[in-house]
């Protein structure tokens, strides 16, 4: 991904795949074109009604104006009426061409935004190790957002387009050389555009790429708050941030002077050669023959419509290169492959027992570095297994196999004597539940965090797990109980409090198959006891398999795993491995050296 190692609003992103990106967003709305046909007809219409006017008001000014005698009234009228009537048409179609694009874009947002959150919810594990979680909300909120600058750019565009079309069709019936000689400003218009795109996007992705700079240095500071003020760091932090603040600003200030010396001037110039040279035909014309007033009105009236929607187009084009940027940010998620590992065709398989087979079982996270080495064992149903280690020994990534968060690459991994892959995903997700070491709690109130907005589950059954886990003593003494509001990662509640809730959450689907992956490791001794207990509770009549990070915990395993880089060095009950006096030993007396719980 571009974020990697370079901001991607520090990179030029080549014209064949801007391109693409264009023709890819223009085909993703292909359910909304019928909206997007009626705001280009009715866009056509209404260049057509702007051309229509001054060709109306140049035919009065020709054959009425010019005469000797005054004009009927009844024919003054009638052409007031007319010109009415075709700026009253122009205000309808502007406005419903206008509220039709508009309308059609933000239904193509939407689209969008829904289908990159989807995409999100189908990718692995691999990919949110690869990619931060502020970077994902910003393509989902921001990005998809800022594509509607790119849709507003082609609504001008098409009636810029379309407004030129009209302006020539209308001079051409008025005067078809002179209409000859105006094309001669066609490729100045064109060089004038691409010309300021190219500046204009150079200043644009440096002046990006430090509010992107600004933004991290703020979401740290904020973030780091207590770290900043514990080591007196304030100053530091105060003039790193003015640097990066005073960049922004002259990244802003090139680009508004940029705006205020080419793109108003550049047009002002044009039309001024234009009209120079619209001005020095007629004149030159004048010598030879009569040109009416009318004419001159017609042609200086055309050259505004032309120039003023090219002047709107301009003026959009950095948001333009935003849009363009967002949807090349966001194809790349939607375009990403890392998804979960893949159960088998036809998967249809079921967990009963809970019997757990490992067989030679090898994984690598890369490909080239080998995390799991030949591990093997079994955990029969109601069997606790234990999984003891330093960091990086391959117990996390145990879990990650057996959990299908990532696929292994050779070996077996059996559930009640079938691969693990031909066990649907349903039934895999129902069947064991995952308690980590830092549960997450969500947004809403303490039932649905429980249930976890499955409404199926009843508000008994609800009461009944929080109970089976003594979560219940704290959470009958909250204010409305189960209806306690919960703000997001669960703040005002205790590691503790958080962890008998995401026990809760696990019993109320009565996994067969229960995984801890370090459930105690971030409560206090007091805590712990209560958490123990329910622990001891929770796995009754279920196969566990335990991370353990203090070893008192596991001491009743039936089945204590050493593992050292992926591989299992020692085997047995917590009593038999001291009696070994190995590397299980060891870890022991050093805890027990350091932690008063362990005896």
């Amino acid at each position: 991904m571009p974020e990697k190692n370079e901001s991607v609003w520090a990179k030029s992103i080549p014209v064949k795949e801007q391109l693409h990106v264009i023709w890819t967003l223009i085909k993703m709305a292909k359910p909304f074109r019928a909206m997007f046909i009626w705001a280009l007809s009715i866009g056509a219409a209404f260049a057509l009604l702007q051309a229509a006017a001054p060709r109306v008001i140049s035919y009065y000014m020709t054959n009425y104006l010019h005469q000797t005698t005054s004009v009927p009234l009844q024919i003054t009228i009638s052409f007031a009426v007319l010109v009415a009537v075709i700026r009253i048409l122009q205000a309808i179609t502007d406005a419903l061409n206008a509220y039709y694009f508009s309308v059609a874009g933000e239904y193509a947002l939407e689209d969008i935004r829904v289908r990159v959150f989807k995409k999100l919810h189908t990718l692995g594990m691999r990919f949110f190790d690869q990619v931060p979680a502020g970077s994902l909300v910003t393509r989902v909120n921001n990005d998809t957002a800022s594509l509607a600058d790119f849709w507003r750019f082609f609504m001008e565009l098409t009636f810029a387009v379309m407004s030129m079309i009209g302006a020539y069709i209308g001079m051409w019936t008025v005067d078809v050389k002179a209409t000859l000689l105006m094309l001669v400003v066609v490729p100045f218009i064109v060089a004038s555009i691409i010309a300021y795109q190219r500046f204009s996007s150079s200043l644009f992705r440096h002046m990006r790429e430090r509010l992107s700079a600004l933004n991290a240095k703020i979401a740290e500071s904020i973030t780091g708050i207590d770290v900043i003020q514990e080591f007196y760091q304030e100053d530091r932090f105060k003039k790193e941030f003015s640097r990066i603040n005073g960049e922004y600003f002259n990244a802003r200030f090139k680009m508004v002077k940029a705006d205020a010396l080419l793109l108003e001037p550049m047009i002002d110039m044009l039309l001024g050669g234009a009209t120079v040279l619209i001005l020095w035909y007629f004149g030159e014309l004048s010598m030879h023959t009569v040109v009416a007033a009318g004419v001159i009105y017609a042609f200086t009236t055309y050259l505004n419509n032309i120039f003023g929607p090219l002047e709107n187009i301009m003026s959009l084009f950095s948001p333009f290169q935003e849009g363009l940027v967002s949807g090349y940010r966001i194809l790349g998620i939607l375009a990403d492959e890392t998804y979960s590992p893949a159960q088998n065709t036809n998967a249809q398989g079921d967990i009963t027992d809970g019997k757990i087979e490992f067989k030679h079982v090898n994984f690598s996270y890369d490909g080239q570095h080998q995390i799991l080495k030949d591990l093997t064992f079994t955990a029969n149903p109601g069997e606790t297994i234990a999984l003891v280690g330093h960091t990086g020994s391959g117990k996390s990534s145990t879990i990650n196999t057996l959990m299908r968060f990532y696929e292994f690459q050779s070996g077996e991994i059996l559930i009640d004597g079938q691969d693990i892959r031909d066990v649907s995903m349903k039934n895999l997700r129902q069947k064991m539940g995952l308690v980590l070491q830092e549960p997450f709690m969500f947004f809403g109130d303490v039932a649905s965090n429980i249930r976890m907005y499955d409404d199926s589950i009843s508000d008994a059954r609800v009461r009944e797990a929080a109970e089976f886990v003594g979560a219940n003593t704290f959470i009958e003494k909250l204010d409305n109980q189960y209806r306690a509001k919960v703000q997001e990662g669960g703040s005002g509640f205790s590691a503790g409090e958080k962890q008998l809730i995401s026990f809760a959450r696990t019993i109320v689907q009565d996994p067969k198959i229960l995984i801890l992956d370090e459930a105690t490791a971030n409560v206090d001794t007091e805590t712990e006891t209560l958490i123990q207990k329910s622990l001891k509770k929770m796995r009754e009549n279920r196969t566990t398999i335990a991370i353990a990070h203090r070893l008192s915990t596991i001491k009743d395993a039936n089945l204590i795993l050493v593992l050292d880089e992926g591989r299992v060095v020692e085997r047995g009950t917590h009593e038999s491995l001291l009696a070994q006096r190995g590397r299980y030993y060891d870890l022991y007396r050093l805890q027990g050296a350091n932690d008063a719980i362990v005896e």
